[in-house]
């Protein structure tokens, strides 16, 4: 009985993990693309952003290998507290990358070779689980907080390994290109 309630209680959520899995990758991009400076607003570039947010990738690895380490040993409130610390992280990373995008040009590589088809690899790779992987955290979030402890465990078991890829090839993506900042 107590399945089924959670069950429901799950279902809840179910719209917003929909409404959020489209609108963040989507106003990311949007807001990634517009410079503040062709609205006239007069603001430095944030160029200082990218190895915080870069740093703040490799912390969010970090924060997930513990947290497995954690629930491993039977720890559910350490557990519980840094995968929270890992969706703020996750958020804080969203927001720092939009506003140096909305301030700053990208910057391209300036390898040539192999090293170029390497680095679009993990780049192209990590853009696209980054998108594929928001539902997964919401989903997997979801189960927790509903209770739903053996759903949560199977989804887990895809999105952790998913989520540490992200943002270890965030750190990836920026060490290759960091040389050829501006």
């Amino acid at each position: 009985m107590s399945e089924i309630k959670n069950l429901s209680e799950e279902k809840k959520y179910n719209k917003w993990i929909v409404v959020l899995a489209i609108l963040i990758p989507v106003v990311v991009a949007i807001l990634s693309r517009l410079k503040l400076q062709d609205f006239g607003i007069e603001v430095e570039p944030l160029s200082y952003l990218p190895p915080i947010y870069a740093g703040i990738n490799g912390l969010t690895a970090l924060v997930l290998i513990i947290a497995v380490i954690a629930i491993k040993n039977k720890n559910k409130k350490l557990h519980e507290r840094l995968m929270k610390f890992a969706i703020i992280l996750s958020v804080a990373f969203l927001a720092m990358y939009v506003a140096y995008h909305m301030t700053s040009d990208s910057t391209t590589l300036g390898g040539e070779g192999t090293i170029k088809y390497v680095y679009y690899f993990i780049l192209i790779t990590h853009i696209l689980l980054s998108i594929v992987i928001i539902p997964f955290v919401l989903i997997t979030y979801v189960r927790a907080i509903t209770n739903n402890i053996e759903r949560h465990k199977k989804i887990a078991k895809i999105t952790f390994p998913l989520w540490l890829y992200v943002a270890i090839t965030g750190v990836i993506v920026y060490l290759m290109i960091s040389p050829y900042y501006v």
